[in-house]
């Protein structure tokens, strides 16, 4: 126990940069591994149907957070926006389980990242953000590496196109996150983001249902809470570190899924996508790091915690996090 004191002592003591960069470096080992039970439970289940047991695990974490006693209400005044926010939510964690499923990991991953780039239009079209020539031309080099890795063609794998898919419509979540958020508390988002999620899930789950062993039973509450796990310290990362420095340890999670991806199911991403992989990357990590300096979308979304699996819950526990100081532990 003492020990355990000691080390805690000797974390806090560090720079924040450098603890933020341990968190998020934990976040990235920790989604790496829940992608990769996504992609070995999918290999049986739906991924509909594994995306759903994410949504519960989500939900069961959260109850307890929304019922405890002088916790904040949860009514709203916008709730179709909230049904829109929760269901682009669901609707992006679906396809980014199926991307999972279907994708080489590391291909997968770096289609996720292109969710920075759906931001910025979006920001335009409904947040009334301005976008100078700079970034305007960090998202078209962005949408160009998208184009490479898909090279598109009649042969272009569908899932491929379900991974954009998934990425355009996180945007579209982080986006009403935006604009919610200047009305409705932190708990009001989670607990719609949360529940909207487990009804959006079990639809399409129900209607490909396959009964999990016992084995996967186990698996998928693991797999949750590793997804919870990761959120945590995605949210962790942020609370302490500074944006510029922290964006660019979240890209090791590429390195991870290419990693993963080879040893244990024996894929390897060819140059295109490695070339396509390492232009999104260098696009949206300019976009990042210049809006860190102005508190634009990219900046505030990254502090919200997005990530491919779940970005609505995120965005709201983020803020949730700096409300009570704990979240998740």
């Amino acid at each position: 126990m003492d020990a355990m004191k000691r080390f805690g002592r000797g974390v806090a003591a560090l720079p924040p940069n450098l603890r933020g960069a341990l968190w998020m470096l934990g976040s990235a080992l920790l989604f790496t591994v829940m992608a990769t039970l996504v992609k070995i439970l999918g290999a049986r289940l739906d991924s509909f149907e594994v995306a759903f047991f994410r949504s519960l695990t989500g939900i069961l974490f959260i109850l307890p957070l929304i019922l405890h006693p002088g916790r904040q209400g949860v009514s709203t005044r916008r709730p179709w926006l909230h049904l829109l926010r929760g269901a682009l939510g669901s609707c992006g964690m679906m396809f980014g389980f199926y991307a999972f499923v279907h994708l080489p990991l590391a291909t997968a991953s770096a289609i996720s990242f292109a969710r920075t780039l759906f931001l910025v239009p979006l920001a335009v079209l409904f947040v009334g953000e301005t976008v100078g020539y700079r970034r305007l031309a960090a998202t078209i080099a962005g949408f160009i590496g998208v184009l490479i890795i898909l090279r598109p063609s009649a042969t272009t794998d569908p899932a491929a196109l379900v991974a954009v898919l998934s990425a355009i419509v996180i945007a579209g979540a982080v986006t009403c996150v935006k604009i919610l958020s200047r009305e409705d508390g932190p708990m009001t988002l989670l607990f719609t983001s949360s529940f909207i999620g487990v009804i959006a899930t079990a639809i399409p789950a129900a209607m490909n249902w396959v009964t999990p062993t016992l084995q996967e039973f186990v698996g998928l509450g693991i797999m949750g809470a590793f997804g919870i796990a990761a959120q945590t310290c995605f949210i962790r990362a942020y609370s302490v570190g500074e944006v510029s420095a922290l964006a660019p340890i979240d890209y090791t999670r590429l390195l991870l899924a290419t990693a993963v991806g080879f040893f244990l199911f024996g894929s390897v991403p060819d140059f295109w996508v490695f070339f396509g992989a390492a232009v999104i990357v260098a696009s949206t990590l300019y976009i990042t790091m210049r809006e860190a300096r102005k508190g634009g979308p990219a900046a505030r979304s990254a502090k919200s915690g997005v990530t491919a699996d779940d970005v609505t819950d995120k965005a709201a526990s983020r803020e949730k996090s700096e409300e009570s100081g704990k979240i998740g532990q």
